[in-house]
């Protein structure tokens, strides 16, 4: 089966954890990024079990343009590669443990993620989980 959402606003990365006298949090940012996404998957599938199967993860996460780019550089950058920070892979981590306990058991369970990061006039994050039967 095929799961499809949409995270809206500017996709952010998993922030590292941060230390503070013996006590480690993770920063408020990144909870808050994770809570949207738990709030875009809850809203279309929220009544579902968790997955205990194999899944399969695509990611395409449209970036914010610049301001500081003209209307016509602008246009013309929609749906280029976007290579600046952050990185693909702190990004799809904060997609894969917002979903922790809600779409798949743990998100260990994802054994072939690919994401791609795109220039976007709106920025999000658009999210395709596959269970697989048997991941070979």
């Amino acid at each position: 089966m095929i799961f499809e959402f949409t995270v809206e606003g500017v996709p952010i990365a998993k922030g590292r954890p941060r230390v503070c006298r013996n006590h480690t949090f993770t920063p408020r940012r990144t909870k808050d990024y994770e809570s949207l996404v738990e709030w875009s998957w809850n809203t279309k599938y929220g009544n579902l079990k968790p997955s205990d199967k194999p899944i399969k993860a695509y990611i395409k996460f449209y970036m914010p343009i610049p301001k500081s780019i003209s209307k016509k550089k602008a246009a013309e950058l929609v749906g280029k590669p976007h290579t600046k920070k952050p990185d693909t892979d702190n990004l799809i981590k904060s997609i894969l443990d917002g979903l922790n306990g809600l779409a798949f058991n743990d998100d260990s369970q994802v054994y072939f993620p690919i994401a791609k990061k795109v220039y976007g006039d709106k920025p999000k994050a658009v999210v395709w989980l596959s269970e697989e039967d048997d991941a070979t």
